[in-house]
């Protein structure tokens, strides 16, 4: 894959003013002005917040009609039915909501479709067969929704009320009692960068508000929302939503909450995860913990995710992590069997990655595992990808994008070969007749390639600064660890060294490189410990080398081991 490197230049006048007013580093001055830190001000609230940075989210479109409703739900003892998705951002919007409902007195239950046996998102279905079996009153969506219209014309015809909370892309408003999306096009509120997890989180803000203004509170303690965090956290990290502005700060928070360890079903699955206890940060969420929640929606069903984070039960939550941490490494085995089979399809078949898009399909792929695999491709074919499991005539897929390339608007290009489809500029899912696909695959192949340009395919390496080893301190790299989160959006601070020499090297684990670096020319010429991530290890030779690199690609973070920290380099690219 062609990679570009490319070191950002920051505005030197703006990286002078933030580093006198923050007295640090002129690379964490740079790293702020590369992520649009320019004044006072906006320094010191990205370092200092709180739950006060956030914007009340008071205006965002029907949100106050849906607060309402959901009073009067509460209020009348109305049934309230909580449908959520069966990914992490939606098991968490869902047990998030749940909680808050049945904290109120509410009479709310859950329901969560099974995802091979009933398919994606609310159908007409769950409300002939679900709903007005149990007697619904009331239907909340979460982290879906904005796209059934048959559903809610349903569920209207049968007297029920349905709320959609949803962060997806949505064209044509369904006719809901209320559709509260940020993405809307009438919402210009600006927080269209919220997760799922996050509009429900909203939803919750503005309720206990419109909850405390008619007293409701006088006769139960006001619940703390920041309690709630962890599972905002949880699911705006694993739903790969930018990290920024209120993501960011309910994701910092968040992670504070886990790390206490309050909630016995997180504190679990952080245990059988192997995450330093009370020292989670961002990457854990997302390659940690999200993978085993999603584990449940994908080998099983989501309900069991959802028993994990609601329950106060430790011996009920050890066991429920054990067994998602078992799902995964059935999940893990599925998807390492699909990639083995579409490397050797495309090792037999170069001719595939001619275009400018990867369509693959198969009646042997579990539905589950695909986006996940798609991810991967992504990864190393840096192109969108999209993998259809195919059984009975039909094919439900998963699609991954790159920057730049938004696989929702080339997808509605070709609607008329969908049977349904739905998702973000970055990712969708979509079902389609068996016999569809391939001319499906052309013309996505053709929708693709008329917005995309050559630059697109090439992976940009953006770098915040050229660093030397002399200015690597302590000081350095407690100054970026007080700028965590990173992630989606606001990625970790990515430096450059040249003329790098690996003085010593050794493998660690299966597939890590444990090198000592020194930088010819250096004044103080100090060897630094580096680790460079999932290489192949059997074309590196190690011991004494005296190997050197041009130029590397690294983050810098502190190695904790043992109660001591030294620094050490992580090497992205060489």
């Amino acid at each position: 894959m062609e990679k570009n490197w490319q070191i950002i230049q920051p505005d030197s006048s703006s990286v002078e003013r933030i580093r006198r007013i923050l007295n640090c580093t002129y690379a964490t001055a740079a790293v702020l002005v590369n992520r649009h830190i320019k004044t006072e001000s906006e320094a010191r609230n990205y370092i200092n917040f709180s739950l006060n940075n956030i914007r009340p989210p008071f205006f965002i479109k029907d949100i106050d009609t849906a607060v309402k409703r959901i009073t009067r739900a509460v209020i009348k003892h109305e049934k309230i039915l909580i449908f959520g998705d069966y990914d992490a951002d939606g098991i968490t919007a869902t047990a998030i909501l749940l909680e808050f409902l049945q904290y109120t007195g509410a009479d709310v239950s859950f329901y969560i479709p099974h995802r091979t046996k009933e398919g994606y998102d609310l159908q007409a279905d769950h409300i002939f067969g679900h709903a007005l079996a149990n007697e619904i009153d009331l239907i909340i969506t979460v982290d879906c929704g904005s796209s059934r219209h048959e559903a809610v014309d349903a569920a209207q015809k049968s007297g029920i009320d349905v709320i959609i909370t949803d962060h997806h892309t949505i064209d044509n408003i369904p006719p809901a009692f209320a559709v509260v999306n940020p993405r809307r096009q009438d919402c210009t509120t600006g927080f269209d960068h919220l997760a799922g997890v996050g509009v429900a989180f909203a939803l919750i803000i503005c309720l206990r508000k419109h909850l405390r203004s008619i007293d409701f509170w006088k006769k139960l303690p006001e619940p703390n929302l920041k309690e709630y965090c962890d599972l905002v956290a949880l699911g705006t990290v694993a739903d790969m939503v930018p990290l920024i502005h209120e993501n960011r700060i309910l994701s910092k928070i968040g992670l504070d909450v886990i790390n206490k360890g309050l909630r016995p079903g997180l504190k679990a699955l952080v245990n059988v995860s192997g995450i330093n206890e009370n020292k989670a940060v961002t990457d854990d969420i997302a390659f940690r913990l999200a993978p085993r929640l999603n584990a449940a929606g994908r080998i099983d069903h989501a309900n069991t995710a959802v028993e994990l984070l609601t329950t106060r039960n430790i011996k009920r939550a050890h066991e429920i992590a054990l067994s998602l941490d078992h799902m995964n490494k059935t999940r893990q085995a599925a998807e390492k069997r699909i990639l083995e089979d579409i490397l050797e399809y495309i090792k037999k078949n170069p001719d595939v990655l001619n275009k400018k898009t990867l369509i693959l399909s198969h009646h042997n792929w579990h539905e589950g595992i695909l986006g996940i695999a798609a991810s991967k491709l992504v990864e190393r074919f840096y192109r969108p990808v999209i993998l259809i499991s195919t059984k009975n005539g039909i094919g439900k897929g998963s699609g991954r994008s790159i920057p730049g390339i938004n696989i929702y608007d080339s997808l509605s290009v070709c609607s008329s070969h969908l049977q349904r489809f739905g998702g973000h500029p970055m990712a969708a899912g979509l079902q389609i007749r068996e016999n569809r696909i391939k001319i499906f695959a052309n013309d996505f192949d053709a929708a693709v390639s008329s917005v995309c340009s050559p630059d697109d395919f090439a992976k940009t390496v953006n770098i915040d600064c050229e660093l030397r080893f002399d200015d690597i301190s302590h000081q350095l790299i407690d100054e970026l660890e007080s700028l965590h989160p990173f992630g989606e959006g606001n990625p970790e601070p990515l430096f450059m060294a040249k003329n790098i020499i690996v003085s010593s090297s050794r493998i660690v684990g299966k597939h890590h490189r444990s090198m000592v670096l020194r930088q010819a020319g250096n004044n103080s010429n100090k060897p630094i410990q580096a680790i460079r991530f999932n290489i192949d290890t059997d074309s590196i030779k190690t011991g004494s080398l005296e190997e050197s690199y041009e130029q590397i690609a690294f983050r810098l973070r502190w190695n904790r081991w043992n109660g001591k920290k030294t620094i050490q380099i992580v090497i992205q690219e060489i």
